[in-house]
């Protein structure tokens, strides 16, 4: 969904928040999600009835746009479907063993999250406090990509560093797969398929050795937990059965390949990261920075300047990024040092897949 400012809407602040609700709705079914996107066009109707949708919201109807509250709330009843605690909504949720034809205007799939939203309000309640931690693996096509493009500039070993980490999932992403419309990358064998990963053009035949991986996360997920596994499904949209799949795949590459994640801001992260011989530094994140307030994005800016500041030919640093732009999409910029050189490499959608590249 863009980005918004609530001082562009006019309105109650139930009515803002039911607007954002259908443009969040709308978001969903654009990249693949026709059931969230009926159900979120039905709970904005409700809010502004007075329904369970406007008691689970109640006291964070000023919630800036950029929390996306929608897909908290969503997430959280996603969560009992998943645990078996909301066998009704599983129901209607391919992700949970249940219906599969999920095409929009179902009114029962409607009346099953109304139901669970009535029942379980104040354990839905408890999710709209965190962001939504998607830990999107599709993001790693996008990575992969980058990654190949620092190497084929010089083709040293990469040391990776995650801000935004969520569970650190993509800090796995050089053993994930992508077979591309265009290009391809990585182990015919790994259970991470980024199908459709690549189009238009290929990245660099380059080679990628991560040597380190570590990152960091205000409320990091722990992937080989019972609780980490079920928030981290919990977030895929239910109907979207191949993120699933590559969720999975990723779980089991994180049992196996060991990351340094730690509970920390982005501004730490950055500013425990220093630059080594013969390596490159690679500072990474997605879909992230719409988390951060103005002070915080200055911070994280002036961290990644330090970094440059100190890089030469033999201890390189590179600034590796997949956001939102105002102008629309999701570049991927990539920026190297020594010198700052900034460029465009592709555009992607905010799940990762396809990247688009520039060639």
């Amino acid at each position: 969904m863009a980005r918004v400012a609530f001082s562009e809407l006019g309105g109650s602040p139930a009515d803002r928040t039911a607007l954002l609700l259908r443009r969040q709705g709308e978001a969903c079914r654009d990249i693949g999600s026709p059931l969230y996107g009926d159900l979120l066009e039905r709970a904005a109707d409700d809010l502004l009835a007075g329904g369970p949708v406007a008691a689970v919201l109640r006291g964070h109807l000023d919630t800036r746009p950029s929390s996306v509250l929608a897909l908290r709330m969503l997430g959280g009843a996603h969560a009992l479907a998943l645990d078996g605690r909301a066998p009704g909504l599983a129901a209607w949720y391919p992700s949970a063993g249940g219906a599969t034809d999920t095409r929009p205007g179902s009114p029962r799939a409607w009346a099953a999250l109304r139901g669970t939203l009535t029942e379980h309000r104040d354990e839905i309640r408890t999710w709209l406090a965190r962001p939504p931690q998607t830990n999107e693996v599709g993001r790693a096509a996008a990575l992969i990509g980058g990654l190949l493009y620092i190497t084929a500039q010089a083709p040293l070993p990469l040391r990776l560093v995650e801000v935004g980490a969520s569970a650190g999932l993509n800090l796995r992403a050089d053993l994930f797969r992508v077979p591309g419309d265009s290009g391809r990358y990585g182990d015919p064998d790994s259970p991470v398929v980024l199908t459709h990963g690549w189009q238009v053009a290929a990245p660099p035949g380059s080679e990628i050795t991560v040597i380190s991986r570590t990152g960091g996360d205000l409320a990091p997920i722990d992937p080989a937990s019972r609780l980490g596994r079920l928030t981290l499904s919990a977030y895929v949209w239910p109907d979207q059965t191949q993120r699933l799949a590559r969720l999975r795949g990723a779980l089991e590459v994180a049992g196996r390949v060991p990351a340094d994640l730690r509970a920390e801001s982005a501004t730490a992260t950055v500013g425990r990261t220093g630059l080594a011989d013969g390596t490159w530094t690679v500072v990474w994140h997605s879909i992230f920075r719409q988390y951060l307030d103005d002070a915080q994005r200055t911070e994280l800016a002036e961290g990644i300047a330090r970094l440059g500041a100190t890089a030469t030919p033999r201890a390189r640093f590179a600034y590796l990024y997949l956001e939102q732009s105002r102008a629309g999409g999701c570049p991927v910029t990539l920026v190297t040092w020594p010198g700052g050189h900034s460029r465009v490499l592709g555009t992607a959608s905010p799940h990762g897949i396809p990247v688009r590249w520039r060639g």
